[in-house]
């Protein structure tokens, strides 16, 4: 579901990388009901019993996600990199690359929103 204080972020968000923004937005909010928005560290961040992923605002050459637990998503997902002991990154270089990815990304919010459910309680 659509948040308004979103929305106000990126009517003012001056980036050349708005539309791709823009665009995985909808892909991650149309994946799963489940799945709300914030701003949270001052960027849209998605969430499901727990932070999701949050964008990295100040990025040009790409749009970026920083999936948090991205490392304890059970899958295979090529495209969420990094080598830390919990966050993954997704990168996005334009809207014809997310065409690419876009099922990959709803693939990674399904698998984030089962496991929530998997683990809770």
């Amino acid at each position: 579901m659509k948040n308004a204080d979103v929305d106000s972020w990126l009517a003012a968000y001056d980036n050349p990388m708005k539309p791709v923004v823009s665009a995985i937005r909808e892909v991650i909010l149309a994946a799963d009901p489940r799945i709300t928005e914030a701003i949270k560290w001052q960027a849209p961040t998605f969430i499901y019993k727990g932070n999701i992923a949050s964008f990295f605002p100040k990025a040009k050459k790409h749009a970026t996600l920083m999936f948090h637990q991205g490392a304890s998503i059970p899958g295979d997902f090529p495209n969420l990199t990094g080598d830390g002991k919990e966050a993954r990154s997704f990168k996005v270089a334009d809207l014809n690359d997310l065409d690419g990815k876009a099922d990959e990304l709803r693939r990674i919010v399904v698998a984030w929103c089962d496991q929530q459910d998997c683990t809770e309680g």
